[in-house]
């Protein structure tokens, strides 16, 4: 797939309710063969494949996703784990940033603005795992100040509205 594009006037251009309709239906489905898409979308396939290169193109479809179920891989309870760094230094920040993604259980990290810096979605196998989890990854990383664990209890998916804001 095309990286990102070079002219970030590309990336800004806004999308048509055809360009919208067709990122809804792969969001709802990325293994949506291309004449089911068109179909869906009410357009000739051969069109619908050019818009698709387009918007991967454009930087708007970034890549194609499977979505695992945490709970069916061994990582029954999910938290998300707030991260206040010790110092905003870029160091620091580049040594956090560049670890998190890469430890156990990490299914998502969020650079965030606010009274956290960063907020770890994690999946682990109980709550002995939990412990584990922020006593040796993060406690001990030297950029680390102080954390906070929420537990989740249900992830709802949000409705994917890709209209305006």
């Amino acid at each position: 797939m095309a990286g990102m594009p070079n002219n970030p006037q590309q990336r800004r251009t806004p999308i048509d309710d055809t360009d919208r309709a067709i990122v809804r239906a792969l969001t709802d489905n990325a293994r949506l063969p291309n004449n089911a898409l068109a179909e869906a979308v009410g357009i000739a396939p051969s069109t619908c494949l050019a818009r698709v290169r387009a918007l991967q193109e454009r930087g708007i479809i970034r890549g194609y996703r499977a979505e695992v179920d945490p709970a069916a891989i061994g990582l029954p309870l999910q938290a998300m784990i707030s991260v206040r760094l010790r110092a905003h230094t870029r160091e620091q920040n580049e040594s956090f940033r560049t670890t998190a993604p890469d430890l156990p259980g990490v299914l998502a990290v969020f650079h965030m603005a606010g009274s956290d810096d960063y907020l770890l979605h994690v999946g682990v196998a109980g709550p002995e795992a939990l412990r584990d989890f922020v006593v040796d990854h993060l406690t001990t990383h030297p950029a680390v100040a102080q954390t906070r664990t929420n537990l989740i209890f249900e992830q709802i998916p949000g409705r994917r509205y890709l209209g305006p804001v």
